[in-house]
């Protein structure tokens, strides 16, 4: 029971971390260079309609918004973290948050990537890998670029989670 425990705590704190490093380079991103981030708002719209049996538009922004969309797309974001954190520890083992390394956490990033390629970004109406988007290949790139540092956070929560637990 105590390693279901620790499974769900670390779960929840790495996943939480590592999305707050995701989001800092977003921040990042758009004060130094202008590159705007993801519209939270959208998948939060996007989710609801979800539940009215909807999972595809031509473009999100034109469909009806959602009540609470706005917190409804962030509480998932965060949730998503702590699951895709989740898979990660059940894919290389608990073990791995007492003594992380960078390659499993850098490589479940990149490969979370597949997420928004193949669910959320058709399911918005950008088809898939942004590839109905005016500039597909930068789509992409930043799409890939965000998820290897999310993989970078997953290692950077789970270092200093272990460095907590082990002070």
């Amino acid at each position: 029971m105590e390693a279901v425990a620790l499974f769900g705590r670390d779960a929840v704190l790495i996943g939480v971390g590592a999305t707050a490093v995701m989001d800092l380079w977003a921040l990042l991103q758009r004060r130094l260079f202008g590159i705007p981030s993801l519209d939270f708002a959208m998948v939060g719209r996007w989710l609801g309609h979800l539940r009215r049996g909807r999972f595809r538009h031509d473009g999100i922004g034109r469909s009806a918004p959602v009540r609470g969309e706005r917190v409804l797309g962030w509480a998932a974001h965060y949730v998503i973290g702590v699951i895709f954190a989740g898979l990660l520890l059940a894919w290389v083992g608990v073990g791995w948050a007492r003594a992380p390394t960078l390659l499993p956490a850098l490589t479940f990033g990149i490969v979370s990537v597949a997420a928004p390629f193949f669910n959320l970004q058709p399911g918005m109406g950008a088809g898939i890998a942004a590839s109905r988007t005016p500039a597909p290949g930068k789509a992409r790139l930043r799409s890939l670029v965000a998820h290897s540092v999310f993989g970078l956070g997953l290692y950077l929560a789970a270092w200093l989670l272990a460095a907590a637990d082990a002070g």
